[in-house]
């Protein structure tokens, strides 16, 4: 990709942002207090099932990280991207212009659970989401708004972002989903109660003397029982010294978790 003028970061970034190179030849526009580009959001692009051909959508984008990372692999013909805090989609909309990328991603802005399969357009095959994982009023607050709203569930539950899965989705069409693994239960239940049912999961450990921080979960619209768990994705041989497994680099490598299973 061609290096950016400067003057033209200038003119797309505010004074509370910077702009950050990452993977896929990306750069980034990120809020100096809000979340991060973290090593969730990188595996549940490299997670998400791709269709080439067809159309996806994202719900609670963030800073449309997860959807740069699918449009620069290809991943989908066209992807909408949902984020209902205002200050974010307009993050999104600067991103996919920074980045060449608005003939494949749209950004949507408006609350998950008010969103139409007509609006996401028809034909969404792969609705992909990485939501707030802690309940509302659960944890330590944020002096920062917009990471109270991305890290807990004030503006909606994992039952919504499942039920809206479902709504865009067709009949055999797939829902992938970054979440917290002392919570899976919960999740499980609201995708079976959304009529999507868990056919594939991984789960992420950040070594192998430690408890799994991450699972990634892909779940099918109408299909029946049975899901494939893969071997563990470890992701550090030498945690202090940053050393990835061949695993973890694999995934780099490949942008999948595919030879995991």
């Amino acid at each position: 990709m061609p290096r950016t003028p400067p003057s033209f970061f200038t003119d797309m970034t505010k004074p509370s942002e910077r702009v950050d190179d990452i993977n896929e030849s990306l750069r980034l526009i990120q809020r100096t207090d809000g979340l991060q580009f973290g090593t969730d959001s990188y595996l549940l692009a490299a997670f998400v099932r791709a269709a080439p051909n067809g159309r996806a959508a994202e719900l609670g984008g963030g800073t449309g990280v997860v959807s740069l990372l699918c449009a620069a692999r290809a991943k989908f013909k066209k992807i909408l991207c949902a984020e209902l805090q205002p200050d974010y989609a307009d993050l999104i909309r600067r991103n996919i212009a920074l980045n060449g990328l608005s003939d494949r991603i749209e950004a949507w802005e408006g609350d998950i659970r008010a969103l139409t399969a007509e609006e996401a357009g028809r034909g969404v095959r792969v609705v992909f989401s990485n939501p707030p994982y802690l309940r509302a009023g659960c944890g330590k607050t944020s002096d920062s708004d917009g990471k109270n709203a991305a890290r807990r569930e004030e503006n909606g539950d994992i039952g919504d972002f499942a039920r809206c899965a479902s709504r865009l989705l067709g009949s055999g069409g797939v829902f992938s989903v970054v979440y917290r693994p002392d919570r899976l239960a919960g999740l499980f239940s609201a995708l079976r109660d959304a009529g999507l049912e868990p056919k594939r999961m991984t789960l992420v450990y950040p070594s192998a003397a430690d408890k799994p921080c991450l699972v990634l979960v892909e779940a099918k619209k109408d299909a029946g029982e049975g899901l494939v768990l893969s071997r563990p994705l470890i992701i550090y041989a030498d945690k202090k010294k940053g050393v990835y497994t061949d695993d973890m680099r694999e995934v780099y490598d490949r942008f999948s978790l595919a030879h995991l299973t």
